[in-house]
């Protein structure tokens, strides 16, 4: 497996407090990533504590659809407790789409856009209580995260919505494109945007995404927030530095020609801008 990665993304945020965890692999090692509002942690391991089945297992933390289970100390870090996910909301069908089919640099997966959670986890001396909350999770894998990238998921909403977009400079068979998934689940239904649907990009910089796709528009705008460094895949190797704002303002807004379906603010939007030379 030299030069693979594989690594999945739980968010959690309830109370004015968010937690991500990462837990993965790379081709030499196992890790735990695990991002607070202002500080993150990485924590490796030997690949024989490594088990990645119908529940993923790193060291002592294991990881599942239903919820994870985390005991994890470190140099100047300790975080254990329990939290549970119920009502998952899968994706209608991979967010790959038909590139599920080719040999890609990075393959992503959305598994769930919002759920409930419940329970606390204890990080160094501080309680977080997620009970009440709302999570998501989302998985990647391949040789390496794109050389240029911008993402973005909120689901901490008045109305019952959640969004994920990211736009990403693809190498594609020694050809390099700028391709762009997206989800919108509002009120109980998916609206897909994607390269492979014919979307367009019409704006991508730091802070503002616009996107059409016939005739609907989806306008990000994203404030800026407490990012933090995390250690990302480069042929399969950890050795990369990019930075994510876990916690930090947006607004979002949804249109179908010229009907607004949903225009949403949130203090609690998570965002990558990853455009070195950009």
């Amino acid at each position: 497996m030299g030069g693979y990665f594989e690594g999945w993304y739980y968010k959690h945020q309830a109370n004015g407090k968010s937690l991500a965890l990462i837990p993965g692999r790379a081709w030499d090692s196992a890790f735990v990533q695990i991002v607070a509002d202002n500080q993150a942690y990485n924590v490796s391991y030997p690949l024989s504590e490594y088990c990645n089945g119908n529940i993923l297992r790193v060291g002592s933390s294991a990881f599942s659809a239903s919820g994870i289970r985390l005991d994890i100390q470190s140099p100047g870090m300790t975080l254990s407790g329990e939290i549970k996910y119920e009502n998952l909301t899968p994706i209608r069908s991979d967010i790959m789409g038909p590139f599920r089919f080719f040999p890609m640099e990075c393959r992503h997966g959305v598994i769930s856009m919002k759920h409930e959670l419940s329970g606390k986890v204890a990080l160094n001396d501080e309680t977080l209580d997620f009970s009440g909350g709302i999570g998501y999770i989302e998985s990647d894998s391949g040789r390496s995260f794109p050389e240029k990238y911008t993402w973005v998921h909120c689901n901490n909403f008045e109305q019952s919505c959640a969004i994920m977009a990211s736009v990403a400079y693809i190498p594609f068979y020694g050809l390099r494109f700028w391709g762009c998934i997206c989800v919108v689940w509002l009120e109980g239904r998916e609206y897909r945007l994607a390269t492979y649907k014919g979307v367009k990009i019409l704006r991508c910089e730091r802070g503002a995404i616009e996107l059409r796709q016939g005739k609907y528009r989806l306008f990000v705008t994203i404030e800026k927030g407490i990012d933090t460094p995390l250690a990302a895949p480069q042929s399969g190797v950890m050795n990369r530095v990019i930075r994510e704002s876990l916690s930090c303002p947006a607004r979002f807004q949804f249109l179908e020609g010229h009907r607004v379906l949903f225009d949403g603010r949130s203090d609690c939007a998570s965002y990558e801008w990853v455009m070195p030379n950009v």
